[in-house]
Parts: structure tokens; sequence; C-alpha cells
């Protein structure tokens, strides 16, 4: 039976593992205000607004939401973990949210003892806040930076969350091959990714049946070219083009599934015919700047180790002026998330870590030339989990 979600036991394994954690480090109290932290320990995921929302793990007590009104009856559909629950109605309200989630700290007897912290502010918004910090409204508690206390767990994957990054994997192959097969010029990129992920996702929600629930507010498997489409696709980050698919264009398409909260990543360059031979050329360094990296992935060798020998192909095929990014990065709760396999990176691989593997080649006016693998660390080196055709002849679009 497919993997969908992570179970209670696997939460109640790190809310142990935060607590003897602060216990550890004297604190009394751990007040999260990361989207990623709080679903990681409780489940709970939610759309991050412009109202303040914080999640506290006392080191005796229970676990207390703190945030408005709108999550009251959201909370208990998703955990259990969670019992406590403290609301205001809205922000910025007749009386400021901080106001509120200074009274709940004082009623739960934490307004004279020392609180882990993961945002100095005590609030997070997406679209914006003002106001005062909590620490300037319970001046009695002491506050203490704690921000890296979650991510430095969520560096290493448990067999749960490796589960289902694996599952995600499968249906970011569904999605990618549905893309390819779906490609032809003069159809605009979008039109072709919402075919491909909507016909995607419906075959993911046939096949892992009735208990599946996205995580996500949004398709969970979906497949694009987010612009990358000819030269445009020279641009990393490109966002859209103003045209359609033309015959001979370089194309980026790439796909993240989420699982249960999970993502894995997948791109391939395709190109759209026959392609010519500045293309087979550049298409070919990238292949070779990859397989350094897959080579140098093992436990012990640090994220700068497998940045340096990716580039070091790079250089030596003549593209140091056509490279735009690292090559690869963390990936889990998050699409990019630590650690960054960076030249400025130190950070030791070890088994568990689950990373992508993507050194590009950015030729302007020609095309980007770029694809990325999920990669598992492993205790004997590595495995790479994703498995779409890699050469030039199978992503070659008729």
């Amino acid at each position: 039976m497919a993997k969908i979600r992570l179970t209670e036991q696997e939460h109640l394994r790190r809310i142990a593992a935060v607590r003897a954690k602060i216990d550890e480090m004297g604190i009394d109290a751990l007040y999260l205000v990361s989207r990623p932290s709080i679903f990681y320990l409780t489940g709970f995921s939610h759309i991050s607004t412009e109202r303040p929302l914080a999640v506290v793990v006392p080191l005796d007590g229970e676990i207390t939401f703190m945030g408005p009104a709108l999550e009251k009856e959201h909370i208990p559909l998703q955990t259990r973990l969670v019992p406590s629950i403290r609301n205001y109605l809205d922000y910025p309200g007749t009386r400021h949210p901080m106001k509120h989630f200074a009274r709940f700290l004082k009623e739960m007897r934490l307004d004279g003892k020392t609180i882990g912290i993961d945002n100095p502010r005590g609030a997070l918004s997406t679209w914006g806040y003002r106001g005062p910090g909590i620490s300037d409204l319970v001046p009695r508690a002491n506050f203490v930076e704690a921000h890296e206390l979650i991510p430095s767990m969520r560096l290493t994957k448990s067999p749960e969350e490796i589960d289902l990054i694996t599952e995600s994997v499968k249906w970011g192959n569904l999605a990618i091959t549905l893309l390819q097969r779906y490609v032809k010029p003069g159809e605009w990129d979008v039109e072709v990714a919402t075919r491909a992920s909507l016909e995607a996702s419906e075959r993911m929600r046939r096949t892992l049946g009735p208990g599946f629930e996205p995580p996500v507010s949004h398709l969970p498997t979906s497949a694009g070219f987010r612009g990358q489409v000819g030269p445009k696709s020279a641009v990393p980050h490109s966002i859209s083009t103003d045209r359609p698919i033309k015959r001979g264009d370089v194309l980026g398409a790439g796909s993240g599934p989420n699982v249960g909260g999970y993502f894995s990543e997948l791109e391939r360059t395709m190109i759209a015919g026959r392609p010519n031979t500045k293309q087979r050329k550049y298409f070919e360094v990238m292949l070779e700047a990859q397989d350094a990296a897959f080579e140098a992935f093992k436990p012990g060798a640090t994220c700068r180790e497998v940045d340096m020998a990716a580039n070091r192909v790079l250089r030596r095929r003549g593209c140091r002026s056509f490279i735009r990014h690292h090559t690869g990065h963390g990936i889990g709760l998050e699409e990019h998330e630590p650690p960054w396999l960076d030249v400025g990176d130190n950070t030791i691989l070890r088994p568990g870590m689950v990373l992508s593997c993507e050194p590009g080649v950015y030729v302007p006016g020609l095309g980007g030339f770029r694809h990325s693998d999920t990669v598992l660390i492993k205790k004997d080196g590595a495995q790479i989990l994703t498995h779409y055709p890699r050469d030039l002849e199978s992503l070659t679009v008729a």
C-alpha cells in the first residue's frame, strides 16, 4: 500500500526529541511561527496570510495553537496533537493579535520563563505584519533565538519521510511523461502543462484512493515549463513566455509532486524537433557535469565538493560564463531547503539527506540545459530516486 501521510507516531517521536533538546538547552517552551516547522512537528498545515499565528511547545503541558479564529475548526481536522487552541478574531483588530499572544503566554504561565523562538518578532506573515514584537509585550520572559532547532532536525529524513518522497517521485515521472507526450509546436506551454498536470493528478487521486488528501491548495501533481521555452529557457527562473512553442525550441520541463507534505524534484531538458549542433554540444556538457556531481555524492563528502565537481566539468568545457546557480539543494517539506550544494556550504553529507542534483548550462540566445534528479544519501553511497530518461534521443520531441 502506498505511503500517503506521516503517522501520528512519527510526529510524537519528533515532539519528544524537541522536548529533550529544549530541556538540554534550559528552555521552558518553544515558540514556532515557521509553517514548515509547525507542520513537521504537529502535522498542522495552513495558509500563511497577514494574520499572526504561532504554536507553542512547552517542556511540560499541552501544545498550544495561538492564531486567528478562521483556523479554529481547521486544526482538529488535521491533527490531534494540538489540543489547546487560543484564538483572536482577526488582524489588526481593535486589539492587536500580539497583545492577545502576550495574554495567552501569561495564561500558560510562561511570562517569567525562558522561551526559544524561531523568529524574534514572534510573527511571520506572507502578506506583511505590522505591530509590536512579542518580547516587547512580555518583558519578563527571556526569549532566546532557536530558529535552527527544527531545520537542523529536518536535514536528515526518517524512513517515513523517504517513503513519501519516493512516492512523490512516481508521480513526477508520470507528469513529465504526459508533458512530453503533449508537447507540440504551435501550442502554448501553459495549455500543455495544464493538460498534463490535470491528467496526472486525476490518476494520482484514483490510484492513492479516497484517503489521499493533498496538503497543498493546488494540484498535487503538476508539470510544466514555467516559461523556459526557446531562448527564455536560458533564464533559469523564467516565469512565462509570450509565444507558443516553436520547432527547434529548447524546453525546460519540471515536476515536483507533493505527497503527505513532501516534495521530490524531476527536471528534464527537451528539444522540440531535431537538435542542432550547438544544442547537442551543451546538452552533453550538462550531462557530463551532472554525472560528475552524481559521482561526488557519498556520506562524508561536503556539499562544497559536489558543487566543485560539477563546476570543474563546466569550466573545463568552456562554460564558466554560462553558469547561473549552484549544483543543487536539499528537498523535503520545502521544494528548496538546506543544505545547499554550493561552494560556500561545507555541510557534510549524511545518510538520510535528500537533495536535488541540477547543474545547468545557460547560453543566451540559444537556451538553457538542465536536468534535475532527486538523490538520497545512503550509508554505502547514494541512490538516484528519480528515473526518467536523461539522454538526448529520448528527450527529443518528434
